[in-house]
């Protein structure tokens, strides 16, 4: 069989991000930052303050210190960020609005509560330090510094500080459209009625899609005949930066999806050291540049939704330009024993507990010798997958064992 690792690293080698696009900063939310953005100037331009008050020279009112009062006159009321800064008299304030240049020869803004609030004249009741309720020229960036990095993932932060210096678009790596495709005559879709199984299958990996941070197309399950098969995989590959199949893969006459696709690029199959979904896929469909790639995953709910863990966002991720391809890990003492399969690298769900500072504990959800058989009523109780190498064959009690959290 194919080693896990080596079915992996292979599918992540062949992959690359989706190219860069400049997009409006609404659209750039999410995506990573494809090249670095620079600052044009400082920001801020011009010192400015930090809250409404008084713009004075902390000299003429460092008597406040001493317990007396300080009367000022007040000669100009500036509440506008768009003008010029005035020029401060020695001996006199003047009224500013949060956000506006601080006056020329000013180094300090009073707030309104050290003050009795006057209009002609101000009275300071108490003092503050030198420089208070300024914000510095440069503070935030200085002009011409690396303000974002390329490959940072653009958040409201990010975006924020983009507009801040002006920038109306960006250039980032766009979300991957991923089409997620069940194959099966048997499979109904929910809410009809029929004969066959519900695709729990199609659902299930877009909300997993989405949650890697790429955007799910789901298509309705598709038969197992072959024209109509072709002809909905051609369809797809119009808006597809990844495909993504389930079922299909198993050795009966009515397991055409190997077929359909080899005419359609070059997709390799094979038997994986993984259980549970041993049943695997990847390749790469039509040619050249246009190549899109494909996992073909197992049917089985639980087996589908354990490999898309294993092998499918890694590599989304990858396509995003993110540099963290991988679910955290932590290593949890085992509360119970179970036997693994030889030769295989096993994916047990499991229930993890516990924090940093006491450590984790981990229970397996249902029983991993039946793994393949997994409901999804088990797994769905599940928040992480104990991971099992493949030259092991039991777990013992209390033995510490490598998780994958699926959540926070």
């Amino acid at each position: 069989m194919r080693p896990v690792q080596t079915h992996l690293s292979e599918a992540l080698a062949a992959l690359r991000p989706v190219p860069p696009l400049d997009v409006v900063l609404a659209d750039a939310a999410g995506c990573i930052l494809a090249e670095d953005v620079l600052a044009p100037a400082d920001v801020p331009a011009r010192d400015v303050a930090l809250h409404d008050g008084y713009a004075v020279r902390h000299d003429d009112v460092y008597g406040a210190a001493d317990g007396g009062a300080v009367t000022l006159p007040v000669v100009q009321d500036v509440w506008s960020g768009a003008v010029e800064p005035v020029r401060l008299v020695p001996g006199q304030a003047i009224r500013v609005s949060t956000g506006v240049p601080v006056p020329l020869g000013a180094d300090t803004v009073l707030p309104l509560e050290v003050t009795d609030r006057g209009t002609a004249t101000v009275r300071v009741l108490r003092p503050t330090p030198a420089g208070a309720g300024v914000r510095h020229a440069a503070a935030d960036v200085v002009a011409g510094q690396v303000a974002i990095g390329a490959g940072v993932r653009l958040g409201a932060r990010q975006i924020s500080l983009a507009a801040a210096l002006g920038r109306q678009r960006l250039r980032v790596h766009p979300r991957p459209r991923v089409v997620i495709l069940p194959v099966g005559s048997e499979l109904i879709e929910p809410g009809r009625r029929g004969d066959g199984v519900y695709n729990a299958n199609g659902q299930a990996l877009a909300i997993a899609v989405q949650d890697a941070g790429a955007v799910a197309i789901p298509v309705a399950a598709v038969s197992d005949d072959r024209a109509t098969l072709r002809e909905m995989i051609e369809d797809q590959l119009v808006r597809a930066d990844l495909l993504i199949t389930t079922g299909g893969l198993s050795e009966g006459t009515h397991d055409t999806l190997k077929d359909v696709l080899g005419p359609l690029g070059t997709v390799r199959f094979d038997h994986v050291a993984v259980s549970p979904g041993r049943h695997q896929g990847f390749g790469m469909l039509g040619e050249g540049d246009d190549q899109v790639p494909i996992f073909a995953l197992p049917g089985q709910p639980v087996a589908a939704q354990i490999s898309y863990e294993v092998f499918v966002r890694p590599a989304l991720r990858a396509m995003a330009g993110k540099a963290d391809l991988f679910r955290p890990s932590v290593a949890a003492y085992a509360d119970v024993a179970w036997s693994s399969p030889a030769d295989v690298r096993q994916f047990v769900p499991a229930h993890l507990v516990g924090s940093p500072d006491e450590g984790y504990r981990v229970t397996p959800v249902g029983d991993p010798a039946t793994i393949d058989q997994l409901s999804l009523s088990a797994l769905s109780d599940a928040n992480a997958l104990a991971v099992v190498p493949e030259q092991q064959t039991f777990v013992q009690l209390g033995e510490r064992v490598n998780c994958l959290v699926l959540e926070g």
